[in-house]
C-alpha cells in the first residue's frame, strides 16, 4: 500500500518526529510504499474560503504555496497517517493548515484508512484532537487503523515504539 505519513511537529528530533520516524521504518519493513513529508517545514497557509476551488478552480486551490506538493501525494495514498504534537488540547497548526486546504478536493480520492500518531508533554490533553481526527474519518468514510499517545514519560520508549509498529498491522 502507498502510505503518506504527514509530521507536523517543528521539532526534527522531537518525540512526535520520531514516532514519525518509527512508523515509517515499521511500514517500509512491511513492504508498504512510504512517503514522510515534514509539513512543519513547508509553507502552507490556511484556506481563504474564497469558494475558487469549487467554481472556476474545478477542484484546485487559488493558493500556490507548498501544498501544490502534497495534492497529488495525498491523491495516491491508500494510508493517511498524521503525527501531530499536542501544544493546547487540539491538533497544532502545522497539521491544520494540510487538512483544511483538503476542502478543494473534498477527499484524498483512495485514501482508505488514517492513523493518528500524537504526543504532549501531559496526559490527559487528546481528547479534542482525536475527536477531531475520528470526524475526518467519519467524512471521509475511512477506516480508523488506530491511535498512539505518547505523553512526557512514554516518549521514545520500547513500549511507545511497539505501539506505533503494531499499527502497520491494521494498513
Amino acid at each position: 500500500m502507498k502510505v503518506l505519513i504527514l509530521q507536523a511537529s517543528p521539532r526534527a528530533k522531537g518525540n512526535t518526529a520520531w514516532m514519525a520516524n518509527v512508523c515509517k521504518a515499521a511500514a517500509e519493513a512491511a513492504g508498504h510504499e512510504v512517503t514522510l513529508v515534514d509539513v512543519s517545514k513547508k509553507k502552507i497557509a490556511g484556506c481563504l474560503a474564497c469558494e475558487y476551488c469549487h467554481g472556476k478552480g474545478n477542484g484546485a486551490c487559488i493558493q500556490k504555496d507548498d501544498m501544490q506538493e502534497l495534492y497529488p501525494l495525498m491523491a495516491e495514498a491508500e494510508v493517511l497517517v498524521l503525527a501531530a504534537p499536542i501544544y493546547y488540547f487540539t491538533l497544532c497548526a502545522q497539521i491544520q493548515a494540510p487538512i483544511q486546504r483538503m476542502y478543494c478536493v473534498n477527499k484524498p480520492a483512495n485514501v482508505k484508512k488514517m492513523a493518528l500518531l500524537m504526543s504532549s508533554y501531559s496526559p490527559g490533553v487528546y481528547s479534542g484532537a482525536i475527536a477531531e481526527y475520528k470526524d475526518i474519518c467519519n467524512y471521509w468514510s475511512v477506516e480508523d487503523a488506530g491511535i498512539v499517545t505518547a505523553k512526557n514519560d512514554e516518549q521514545k520508549t520500547d513500549e511507545t515504539k511497539a505501539k506505533v509498529e503494531a499499527l502497520i498491522g491494521n494498513f
